[in-house]
């Protein structure tokens, strides 16, 4: 498999896929396309004529959407691991991933994912704390449903991978969060795998504009 991604200072879609492809463990070859830099648009269409990351190839496959690619990667290479096997979890994660997908308009404008990037006292608009607000409630409920003390729906899954930008957003803006939920922020943060992701961005020199890559 070859994942194709942005900038990892950047690009929140592309940590979702790769996440749950290396906290799996699984073999895949990384193919980064900086963003916003001249030829941008055309390299990437050369693996998505959509012109977006990521992109997840594998042999004659192609998939290019960041929730798309990890039910993929869920049944065809993980056995369905990346979603609860309890029908009612899995309702909810796959709720809760769609509602990632699609909203928290607020936060994406105003809080962009920048892992070098560490603000002191900022200034929460209302619209983002509503944005935190109903994060804060998705979560209590998924831990409070599935009884786990370490990842949403019990062992790390798709709604952890998808999560996890967010994670760093709140980290990287100081946004205070109760203390179990600040919790599970650590236990993501504390993951092998974040932690090589937060390395790669630091080595990254690009600076860009664009809020939600």
């Amino acid at each position: 498999m070859q994942l194709v991604i942005g900038n990892h200072n950047y690009s929140s879609w592309s940590l979702r896929a790769w996440l749950l492809l290396r906290q799996f463990d699984l073999d895949f070859d990384t193919v980064r396309v900086s963003l916003y830099v001249p030829g941008f648009s055309d390299r990437i269409k050369e693996y998505n004529p959509a012109g977006k990351v990521p992109v997840l190839l594998d042999n004659e496959t192609t998939i290019w959407d960041s929730l798309s690619i990890c039910e993929y990667i869920s049944e065809q290479h993980l056995h369905n691991k990346g979603w609860p096997n309890d029908p009612v979890l899995r309702a909810h994660a796959r709720s809760s991933c769609s509602e990632m997908h699609s909203g928290f308009m607020a936060m994406r404008n105003e809080l962009p994912m920048n892992c070098r990037r560490h603000v002191d006292n900022f200034v929460i608009s209302a619209e983002v704390q509503q944005d935190i607000d109903r994060i804060s409630t998705l979560w209590r409920e998924a831990l409070t449903q599935s009884g786990s003390d370490q990842f949403l729906y019990g062992d790390f899954g798709i709604a952890d991978a998808f999560y996890a930008p967010i994670v760093f957003r709140l980290t990287g803006y100081g946004v205070k969060l109760p203390e179990q939920l600040q919790a599970y922020c650590d236990r993501i943060l504390a993951l092998p795998a974040c932690q090589e992701w937060l390395k790669l961005a630091q080595q990254e020199s690009e600076v860009i504009e664009e809020e939600e890559v």
